[in-house]
C-alpha cells in the first residue's frame, strides 16, 4: 500500500531526467537474453528460435488503477505481470520488457524505485532470465505506464488462439474470479463517495487479502505457457477479461463452440466467468495430454449457433469491460 515519503525523497520535477533514470536502472537485472542492455540508444535482445513474440499493454492511472490502492511496487509488478502472460500465452519464454514511463512531476522518487523494484522482483519471480532492458521517461499530468514484452519460441511454433479444434478438452491453469472478488471489495469498501481510499487491512475477511492480491499484484501462471505448447497444446489464450468473453473469442476465431462446466470453475462459477484481470490461461488439448497445472473445464464442440455453452445453455455472462468495470475517478 501508499507509503509516506522519505525526508530525502524528491519529486521528480526536483530532478533531472538522467538522475531519475539512473536510479531506475540502478534497481534492473539483466536479461538472459540481452546481448545491449540498458544505457545505449537501444537494446539487443537475442532471438535464438529466430522469431521474436512481442505484446504491449498501458497502465493509466484512473481507469487501470488507483494510487489510494496500488503501491508503486504493486504497478510495476501489476504492470510486467500483464504482458509477461500474453507472451507465455503464446506458448513462448519472456526475454525482455521495455517500459515507457510518462510521470507527474510531483510523484516521489521513492515511487519510481519502488516500481522499479516491482518489475525486478516479478520478472524474478514469473520468468527467471527476463528483465527490463530500455524504455523511455517523460512528463505527463497523468501516471502512465507502457510496457513492451518480448518472447522467444524456442524452436516451437507459436500456439495461436486458433488452433482449438473439435473434441479437444478445455483446460485452465491459474485462478479464476479472485481478481475480480479483489476488485470489488476495493470499489465496495475502500471509497469515500468517488474518492478512493488506503486499504484498511484490518476490515479484510478471510480470503479477502488474497484476492486484493490477485487484483493489484497478480501472478500468472508465466511457465505453464511453454510447457503447454511443448505439451502439445492446439489453442491458447490470457485470460484477461473474464473466461465467458476468451472462451467465445477463442470459439469464433477457431470455428467451433466452447462448452464449459460449471461445476469445474470452482465456488463462484458466474465470477469465473465474468470477471476479469486473471491472466490465467486458457488452452484446449487433445484427450488425454493435458499437462500438470491444467485442470479441465470443459469440451470443443462443433460450431453451433452460440460460441460458448454454459452446462449445455448459452452462456450469459459478458465479461470483463474496463470502459465499464472502472470509473474514471483518479485517487
Amino acid at each position: 500500500m501508499p507509503s509516506r515519503p522519505r525526508d530525502d525523497d524528491p519529486t521528480l520535477g526536483e530532478l533531472s531526467e538522467g538522475e531519475v533514470l539512473r536510479a531506475i536502472l540502478a534497481r534492473t537485472a539483466r536479461a538472459a537474453h540481452a546481448i545491449v542492455g540498458p544505457g545505449d540508444d537501444a537494446a539487443v535482445i537475442a532471438a535464438p528460435s529466430g522469431s521474436v513474440v512481442a505484446t504491449t499493454d498501458t497502465l493509466v492511472q484512473g481507469p487501470d488503477f488507483r494510487l489510494a490502492w496500488s503501491s508503486g511496487y504493486d504497478l510495476g509488478w501489476k504492470s510486467a505481470a500483464v504482458n509477461l502472460a500474453d507472451i507465455a500465452a503464446m506458448g513462448a519464454r519472456p526475454t525482455a520488457l521495455l517500459v515507457a514511463l510518462a510521470v507527474p512531476r510531483d510523484l516521489r522518487l521513492s515511487f519510481v524505485e519502488r516500481l522499479a523494484d516491482g518489475f525486478r522482483e516479478a520478472c524474478t519471480a514469473l520468468a527467471p532470465g527476463c528483465a527490463v532492458v530500455g524504455g523511455d521517461l517523460t512528463v505527463s499530468d497523468v501516471l502512465t505506464v507502457a510496457v513492451t514484452a518480448l518472447g522467444d519460441l524456442e524452436g516451437r511454433p507459436p500456439v495461436t488462439r486458433s488452433g482449438a479444434r473439435v473434441g479437444d478438452v478445455v483446460a485452465v491453469a491459474g485462478e479464476l474470479g479472485h481478481a475480480a472478488h479483489g476488485l470489488a471489495v476495493l470499489f465496495g469498501r475502500f471509497r469515500e463517495g468517488e474518492t478512493p481510499v488506503a486499504v484498511d487491512p484490518s476490515l479484510l475477511a478471510p480470503g479477502e487479502t488474497a484476492a486484493l492480491a490477485a487484483q493489484l499484484r497478480p501472478s500468472p501462471p508465466i511457465g505453464l505457457g511453454p510447457f503447454a505448447a511443448t505439451a502439445g497444446a492446439t489453442a491458447m489464450m490470457d485470460i484477461s477479461d473474464g473466461l465467458a468473453l476468451d472462451a467465445r473469442r477463442m470459439a469464433a476465431a477457431s470455428a467451433v463452440t466452447i462448452a464449459l462446466d460449471s461445476a469445474a470453475l470452482g465456488d463462484n462459477p458466474h465470477r469465473a466467468l465474468a470477471g476479469g484481470e486473471d491472466h490465467a490461461l486458457l488452452a484446449t488439448f487433445p484427450e488425454g495430454i493435458v499437462p500438470s497445472g491444467f485442470r479441465i473445464v470443459g469440451a470443443v464442440v462443433p460450431q453451433g449457433e452460440h460460441d460458448l455453452l454454459v452446462d449445455g445453455a448459452p452462456a450469459d455472462a459478458t465479461g470483463w469491460d474496463p470502459y465499464r468495470d472502472w470509473d474514471s475517478a483518479s485517487g
